[in-house]
């Protein structure tokens, strides 16, 4: 479980973020058109899992948007913007900002990725939704990076997950 604040205040996650070295978890979920995304359907890839609580929120939106800048000019990379958001609510938002470079992911069944990874958000008022966190996967699914955002307010290390791949 790790500690973790949001505005200052102490809330815990579920457990611990994947271990560099190991391998990613397969996952299910749902893609903006409902269809069903696993890590098999990324393979050969090199992933950034942008995890986030909700796309709603300033500091989510801007992690969205400064991925999305930077995934542009990534070779045989993928950015995977995921939340508890409804797809529709993911959709809407790349939408109106125009977002093309990244794929927005929905755990909003169960929240089954949050748990596997060990970063649901078990306490306080974003209780069941994810933290902010970010893994890094290399093309053959081994975990490169990850960063628990210690401040659910403040943005991700972007240059060290980018200098991860």
């Amino acid at each position: 479980m790790a500690s973790i604040t949001l505005g200052g205040n102490p809330v815990h996650t579920s457990g611990e973020l994947p271990a560099v070295g190991s391998k990613l978890a397969d996952f299910k979920l749902v893609q903006n058109d409902l269809s069903v995304a696993s890590l098999s359907t990324f393979a050969g890839k090199k992933l950034v899992l942008n995890i986030f609580p909700s796309v709603d929120t300033g500091t989510c939106a801007t992690s969205v948007r400064t991925f999305n800048a930077n995934a542009s000019g990534l070779e045989n990379t993928t950015v995977l913007c995921i939340s508890r958001d409804l797809p529709f609510a993911q959709k809407r938002f790349c939408g109106a900002e125009g977002l093309e470079n990244v794929v927005n992911l929905s755990d909003f069944q169960t929240g089954a990725f949050g748990k596997a990874n060990g970063l649901e958000i078990v306490d306080g008022p974003l209780a069941g939704l994810h933290s902010r966190v970010i893994i890094v996967v290399n093309a053959d699914g081994t975990v490169t990076h990850t960063e628990q955002v210690a401040e659910i307010a403040n943005e991700p290390n972007y240059e060290a997950a980018l200098a991860a791949l």
